[in-house]
């Protein structure tokens, strides 16, 4: 098994025993997505869809398989996983793209002909220093229609609470609370956790999203005062 197979094999573990709250999030998730979509003007065109970070789509899958959407592009950096997410998806009434991306080039191109009317992101954003998530937020909304919705799932930090006391906490938390996985599955999350992640404080982000044109509501908060899911709306 090689490096990547290795490091998705772990991740799948995670999303697979739930152990961050997937199942309520992507609940949530659905909720929002279906209730906009209904909201939207009869006789508007299908909602073309960007998903950043889509990953292998194990767990959205089902749920995009069920959307009237008038298309879809899935954009992560991982080129691997590309196929795997195609793969997961399956036969849909509706074109997709794939795109091996970061995230930050996505939100940095030049806006094409057709407005993004829904953007959703899962996991991936808190990856960006401070300055790049304000980037990005600035740029991205640039890509969004007027009336469209940016569903942003991912791992937060409560207000006050810095990053050195966060990866503690959930270092504390994989330790005794993930007993499910093996010592060796639960390292590489430890790892990736204290090396890369980069949560924003819950209160900052959202003043800077407001600060760059962006509505902000809490739809969902998971257990452990980390996962969560926002919904960004144009002012």
């Amino acid at each position: 098994m090689d490096f990547f197979d290795r490091q998705w094999s772990t991740y799948r573990a995670v999303v697979d025993h739930d152990l961050m709250q997937h199942r309520a999030l992507t609940a949530a998730l659905s909720q929002a997505i279906k209730a906009w979509l209904a909201a939207r003007p009869a006789g508007a065109p299908r909602a073309r869809m960007v998903d950043l970070g889509c990953g292998d789509l194990a767990v959205m899958a089902p749920l995009l398989r069920g959307l009237p959407l008038g298309s879809y592009l899935g954009v992560d950096l991982s080129a691997p996983v590309l196929p795997r997410a195609a793969a997961a998806l399956g036969p849909v009434p509706y074109p997709c793209q794939w795109r091996q991306q970061d995230l930050l080039a996505w939100a940095e191109a030049e806006p094409g002909p057709d407005a993004v009317d829904l953007l959703h992101s899962a996991f991936a954003i808190h990856h960006l220093s401070d300055d790049d998530k304000a980037r990005f937020l600035r740029l991205c909304r640039r890509h969004l229609a007027p009336n469209g919705l940016f569903l942003w799932a991912d791992v937060f930090r409560p207000p006050g609470e810095d990053r050195l006391a966060y990866v503690a906490r959930y270092v504390g938390r994989i330790r005794s609370g993930w007993g499910v996985l093996a010592p060796e599955q639960q390292q590489p999350v430890i790892d990736h956790l204290s090396q890369f992640d980069l949560p924003p404080d819950r209160d900052a982000i959202r003043y800077a999203a407001e600060a760059c044109g962006w509505q902000w509501q809490w739809l969902w908060q998971g257990d452990h005062q980390a996962e969560a899911l926002a919904v960004l709306t144009a002012a």
